[in-house]
C-alpha cells in the first residue's frame, strides 16, 4: 500500500479515537463534591453512553469503511440541530452555540468523509486479486 493510501486509511481511525476521547471528557462533570461516590460513578457511566455508541460505530467503520463513514456523517449532521438548540437555550449566543457545534460535530463529519474517501480510494487502487483477499 502506498504511503498516501496508508495515511488515508489510518487518519480517520486516529481522528475518531481522538474525537471520542475529547467527547468523553464531558462525562467528568458528573463528579461533584458532596455526592456519594456510587451516585457519581453511575452518573459518569450514564454520561459515557454516547461514547460507547461512537465506539460501536468506530468498530463498524473499521471493518466496513463505507457504512461506517455514512453512519458518522449522519450522526454528525443529525445531532447538529439538537446540540445547537440545547446550547443556544443555555447561553443565548448564536456565536458560542455555533462554536460548540463545530467543536463537537465537525470532527465526526470529517471522520465520516475520510472513511468514505478511504473506502473508494483503496478500492480503486487495489488490484482485483487483492480486493478478493481484503474481503476475507
Amino acid at each position: 500500500m502506498k504511503t498516501s493510501l496508508r495515511l488515508i486509511h489510518w487518519l480517520p481511525r486516529i481522528l475518531c479515537i481522538v474525537a471520542i476521547l475529547f467527547v468523553s471528557l464531558f462525562a467528568l462533570d458528573s463528579f461533584q463534591p458532596g455526592m456519594p461516590f456510587w451516585k457519581q460513578l453511575a452518573g459518569f457511566f450514564i454520561h459515557l453512553i454516547p461514547n460507547f455508541i461512537l465506539i460501536l460505530f468506530l468498530i463498524v467503520a473499521w471493518k466496513w469503511e463505507l457504512l461506517g463513514g455514512i453512519m458518522f456523517v449522519i450522526v454528525g449532521l443529525g445531532l447538529l440541530p439538537f446540540i445547537y438548540m440545547m446550547n443556544y437555550q443555555m447561553n443565548h449566543s448564536v456565536g458560542m452555540s455555533l462554536g460548540v457545534v463545530l467543536l463537537i460535530n465537525a470532527p465526526f463529519i470529517v471522520v465520516g468523509i475520510l472513511f468514505i474517501l478511504s473506502h473508494f480510494l483503496i478500492k480503486k487502487n487495489l488490484k482485483p486479486e487483492q480486493q478478493d483477499e481484503s474481503q476475507i
